[in-house]
This record gives C-alpha cells, structure tokens and sequence, in this order.
C-alpha cells in the first residue's frame, strides 16, 4: 500500500474489533515509526506529578482571573470620555490598555496552559519516523485518532487530572464569556442616555458658563495653543485648528479644518446653518463621517476634501456633502466668530454630533443646501 511500510493492514471489520492499544501499536508499524522512548513523565501520584498538575493548572487559574477582570473593567471602570483638561481623565486613559491587558493574560494564560499541558503532562515521546507522501486514508485516520485518545488515557487527563480538567473548563468558560461581554455590554450601554449632555454631542467647543454668568467662547488656536486671526491665513488655504482650552490639541472628536475659500468661489450652505461661517471662513470637524479618520487631503481648485483611509470625498463648496465613497452624511460645521481682540472662536459646539455615522441613525431629518446669501 503506498506509503506504509510493509505491516499488514488489517480489514474493515478487524479495525473495528482492535482495542485503542492495538490501534496505536498498529498506527506506528503502518506509519514506520519507530518509538525509542514512550511513556508517562512521571510515576502516578508522585510528588513530581503532582507539581507537573499544579504547574499546568496556574496558567488555567491564570486565564480565568483575566477574564474574571476583564469582564469587571468592561463593567464598571469608568469608560465615559473625559477631556485631558478634567481631573479624572486618567481613569478614561486607562480605560482601553485595562482591557487589553487583561485579555492578553485571559488568553496567554490560556495558551501557556495548553503549551505546558503538552510538555509537562502528556506522555514522553521519542520516535523515529520515515516520512511518506499522500494523502491519509482511513485506517491512517483511525490509528491517529487512537494515538490521541491513548495520548490522553496515558496522561492521566480521563480519569485522574482533576484539577487541569477544572482549570481548563473555568479558563475556557472565562474566555467565552470574555468574548460576549463587549457584545451584550454594546446593547444595553445607551449614549445618548443623557440627551444634550451626552459625550457623544459635547466637545472641548462648547462655551464655559462663568460663575458670573458670563459665557466664555472657545479660541480657534494652532497646535501650540497660539490663537488664530482671518490675517492669519491667505486665500484659498486650509489649516488645522484646536480648542484653545487645556488639551485641547490631544482631544479626539475636536480637530477642525478651518478653510477660507476665494472671494469669488459659489458656495452652497446647509440649510439652517446659514451663519456659521464668518466671511470667506468656513470650519468643518476634520474627523470623517464614515469611520473617524482624519479627512485633510485638500484639492483647492475643486473645492474636494479627501479622506485617505477609505477615499470618501466631500464638497466644501456644498456644506462639506459626501460626493464620493463610503460617508453618508456632511462633515459637522463649527460655528465661527471673531470675539472682541480679533480672534476666531467657536460661536457654539457643533450642533451635531463628530465622527461615524452609525451614531446618528434615525436622529436627522435630510438635510439639503442653498446658495450663500439666499433664502432657504
């Protein structure tokens, strides 16, 4: 039979009736091995046996208190945003290395398990094997599949092992539930559970209410901190600004690509949104509807704002409308004014919310533009 060694294979009815210890020894002859060593590491309920289970059901233990604090942190660490400038923001940054942390000791515990249950537990092998071409056939399948079963028996994993069989089944029962915590959690967590305050709607934009009862608008300012004035930039140019607020440079949903179009450029403005801008000043959120990435490839001629993770395009010179690619609504306008030193700053937060799409579902009514200057 091509591939295996001259041993007689036995017929369909005789593989059958063979026991698991003459399915293995038949498996090496068919296959011809030759085992120069094949046994248990250790004697039966030895003291080394007995450390060779403990050392295997650590990393068991291991992955379920991974697990167990991975479902804890997802639950009740505090994930809500929280700008740099507030005083628990370290609790929101340590929010997301938590879970990776966890999980990896959840898995690796895991794995480690498995890789010590291999070396420290299943029975020691040396074997002498002639390497054949083919695919396998049925009684090739078989033996395998007893060499495995008797791979276990001999080990002790069937009858005696326990502790590894208690320790396997919490670390993989800690893992499934690990994998649909986030699933469940994402269904009954509500963002906008706290309607015009939701961390979704509000950014480092909005104004401050003094104690006074004053309001203090938000600077538009460089990366530095440095406040931008319309003398600043030429036309026809684009530039990236920031809350000038604390943090304002390192928060997320507040980047804002602040564009001031030629004098002689047709623009269409939302409907709704007709005094946002300030002059030939336009502000636009720089995060891109569809998934959050930062849309700032600036075609001036066309008046086209690319986003390079998935091409989506939109036309600044339509209220910033998706013309092309995936994003399926306009890019946020900031409202912008100057205060009384000659400085842009946000006339409000944005008046919907920054990023991704899918947050809004259902929420807006269509939108449609008009040219600057005319009625809606």
């Amino acid at each position: 039979m091509t591939g295996h060694s001259n041993a007689e294979v036995p017929s369909p009815e005789e593989l059958k009736a063979m026991s698991r210890e003459e399915l293995v020894a038949l498996g090496t002859r068919l296959d011809g091995v030759e085992l120069v060593e094949y046994g248990e590491r250790f004697e039966p309920g030895s003291p080394a046996d007995k450390r060779a289970e403990r050392s295997v059901a650590k990393w068991f233990l291991l992955a379920t208190l991974g697990a167990l604090l991975f479902i804890v942190a997802f639950i009740w660490w505090p994930q809500g945003y929280r700008p740099p400038n507030d005083p628990n923001q370290w609790k929101y940054s340590l929010y997301t290395p938590i879970l990776g942390v966890t999980m990896g000791l959840a898995i690796g515990g895991l794995g480690l398990g498995v890789v010590a249950m291999a070396k420290r537990i299943f029975p020691h092998e040396v074997a002498v094997q002639e390497r054949h071409r083919g695919m396998s056939e049925e009684v090739d399948r078989r033996t395998l599949a007893a060499e495995v079963a008797d791979a276990g028996h001999r080990s002790g994993l069937v009858k005696r092992r326990g502790m590894i069989k208690g320790t396997l089944f919490l670390a993989g029962g800690g893992l499934a539930t690990m994998a649909a915590v986030p699933i469940i959690g994402g269904m009954i967590s509500n963002p906008w559970a706290k309607a015009a305050g939701a961390p979704l709607w509000v950014t480092l934009w909005a104004p401050t209410v003094m104690p006074d009862g004053t309001v203090r608008k938000v600077r538009l300012a460089n990366v530095d901190g440095t406040p931008v004035r319309p003398q600043d930039m030429a036309a026809g140019g684009m530039m990236t600004v920031f809350p000038g607020v604390p943090g304002g440079a390192k928060a997320a949903d507040s980047p804002v690509l602040l564009f001031r179009f030629r004098a002689d450029t047709p623009i269409m403005v939302r409907t709704g949104q007709e005094n946002f801008s300030y002059g030939d000043f336009y502000a636009y959120s720089k995060i891109c509807t569809h998934v959050g990435c930062p849309a700032s490839l600036y075609e001036q001629q066309t008046g086209r704002l690319l986003c390079p993770c998935h091409q989506s395009q939109f036309d600044l010179h339509d209220g910033a409308r998706p013309v092309f690619g995936p994003a399926t609504r306009p890019l946020p306008q900031l409202p912008i004014e100057l205060d009384n030193e000659g400085f842009f700053v946000a006339g409000s937060d944005f008046h919907e919310a920054v990023g991704p799409g899918f947050w809004e579902n259902g929420k807006f009514p269509a939108w449609s533009s008009h040219p600057q200057g005319s009625q809606s």
